[in-house]
């Protein structure tokens, strides 16, 4: 997969190349490859914060982009296709560690050190509304 466009900036840019695992299950904090609600024919990176009653509210890293959940709402399970877990071009990146590693990392004393956690492709946003 390549990502087109500014949306998930500075996770993602515009040429970057990803590896998707379709059908992988979804956490909070995961980066998603999704069909857009609105144009099925779009395939879409968004940011998955918060599992609610009619699918999952994606946001864009990129604050000044809101072409996501805040524009259409909440994403059904049945357009959400797979979780991104690695960037493989420009650089290697790991994007989506195993859910014992996320745990280890946030906690302490690993989850002191500033930056670490976001170096293994663990994200954490204050508010999904942000």
């Amino acid at each position: 997969m390549d990502v087109a466009g500014p949306s998930m900036v500075p996770t993602l840019y515009h040429g970057d190349r990803l590896v998707v695992r379709y059908g992988a299950r979804v956490r909070p904090g995961a980066v998603v490859l999704v069909r857009h609600p609105l144009r099925q024919d779009l395939l879409v990176v968004k940011r998955a914060t918060e599992r609610r009653a009619k699918g999952w509210w994606l946001l864009s890293d990129n604050q000044f982009v809101e072409n996501d959940s805040r524009e259409y709402g909440p994403v059904p399970d049945d357009l959400v296709l797979g979780r991104v877990l690695l960037r493989i071009a420009p650089n290697p990146v790991w994007l989506a560690p195993a859910g014992w590693l996320e745990r280890l990392l946030c906690a302490r004393p690993l989850g002191r050190w500033p930056g670490l956690a976001a170096r293994f492709g663990v994200f954490r946003r204050l508010s999904p509304e942000l």
